[in-house]
């Protein structure tokens, strides 16, 4: 059993998707999120899309460092990867202005105070200001800020997101066939609107990444920060306090701002690529909560998925599996590695959406493409390893 498993997490949510499979699927069953018709206007040629998520367990990042550190800022960043766990995965139906959205933040009142709470809530109000510049137009509608600390040990923050948005403007996935090749946006670097350097973790596996970078000591002093119930041989073993420097062709970086550069979004990119190219843009997906295997769930049946082109994988990925040991095939289930975002599109015009990310200071590559099968499958090739699910 993975050291993931042992901390009571699925990269793959098995006992989630069992739960919900009886479920409606919505008008496009492969399509990023779930998508209806518009009972919001009643216009056949509209739908409506809600959807929820959040910054997962790296509040608890943000609450060590802050508690470490005493730097309150970087809760500004939990309230982006909440919005942006969001936002991103909208992006994949096509759906990119007119939005609305509404914040549930549920803290123990105990342990997180009034502070906390202001420095996500002005998080969130720059982020969606920073967003406005780019044409992307994300409405704040508030939303539940909760008390409940018997329920929650420190905090948890997430969001839902809506939209009205019409039908011949989707991406649906369905689009997807043999022959197309795979774009793949980076999500590490430094983009032209962010401020700081991102080293891609995004919003996923942020529990083994804790527990696996970060020293003994935190354990000791923070039983508030994780399941007491764990075997203490599974909770923080790594190496590393939030701030130690480690060093890579000779810049400096802090590992706690490693572990929570904020989740970066691909909208002012995608936007544009939408706007232009969206006859192209054959399927897109966010390469969220299950890494680069993320893409089995949507897309159309038999048809070979081929990632032999991926970004090498940024500093933080390199330091995760130094300190836990883990391999390639669970680094590659659990996180991103990197490359987080994926447009399936024809080669025809792979030049200029190259082109338009980098105009963001965005990179982006092709990164493999799709083939004939007899059977969905995903084949990773990746420093002299084949790995295949």
């Amino acid at each position: 059993m993975s050291l993931y498993s042992q901390r009571g997490v699925s990269a793959q949510k098995e006992e989630v998707h069992e739960a919900t499979k009886s479920l409606d699927k919505g008008l496009y069953p492969k399509a990023f999120c779930k998508i209806y018709p518009d009972i919001l206007g009643g216009d056949k040629d509209w739908v409506n899309v809600m959807h929820a998520d959040g910054a997962g367990t790296k509040s608890i990042l943000a609450y060590l460092y802050w508690k470490e550190t005493g730097d309150i800022s970087v809760w500004k960043g939990i309230a982006q990867d909440a919005i942006v766990m969001n936002l991103d995965d909208l992006l994949c139906t096509g759906i990119y202005d007119n939005i609305l959205f509404s914040s549930t933040i549920d803290r123990n009142k105990r342990i997180i105070p009034g502070e906390v709470l202001e420095a996500i809530i002005t998080g969130s109000r720059e982020f969606f200001e920073s967003m406005r510049s780019f044409g992307v137009n994300i409405s704040y509608m508030g939303g539940e800020t909760a008390d409940v600390g018997d329920v929650v040990r420190t905090i948890a923050v997430n969001g839902t997101m809506t939209a009205r948005w019409p039908k011949r403007k989707l991406i649906t996935n369905e689009r997807i066939k043999a022959g197309d090749v795979i774009v793949g946006l980076a999500g590490f670097g430094r983009s032209k609107y962010e401020t700081d350097y991102n080293s891609g973790i995004g919003s996923n596996g942020l529990t083994s990444a804790r527990h696996d970078v970060l020293h003994k000591t935190y354990g000791a002093r923070f039983h508030e920060s994780y399941d007491t119930s764990l075997d203490e041989h599974v909770v923080y073993i790594g190496p590393h306090r939030v701030t130690d420097v480690v060093e890579e062709n000779g810049t400096k970086y802090e590992v706690g701002k490693l572990l929570l550069s904020p989740t970066r979004t691909f909208a002012p990119v995608i936007k544009i690529l939408l706007e232009e190219y969206f006859d192209s843009i054959h399927g897109m997906i966010h390469c969220s909560g299950g890494g680069q295997t993320k893409c089995l769930k949507y897309v159309p049946g038999n048809v070979r998925i081929i990632k032999d082109n991926l970004f090498e994988p940024p500093l933080i990925f390199k330091l995760i599996r130094e300190s836990s040991g883990a391999d390639g095939r669970e680094m590659y289930q659990v996180f991103n590695m990197g490359t987080r975002m994926e447009i399936y599109t024809d080669e025809k015009n792979v030049g200029e959406i190259i082109g338009i990310a980098g105009g963001f200071n965005v990179d982006a590559k092709v990164i493999g493409r799709v083939e004939e099968s007899s059977k969905n499958e995903l084949v990773i090739k990746t420093g002299g390893t084949t790995i295949t699910w």
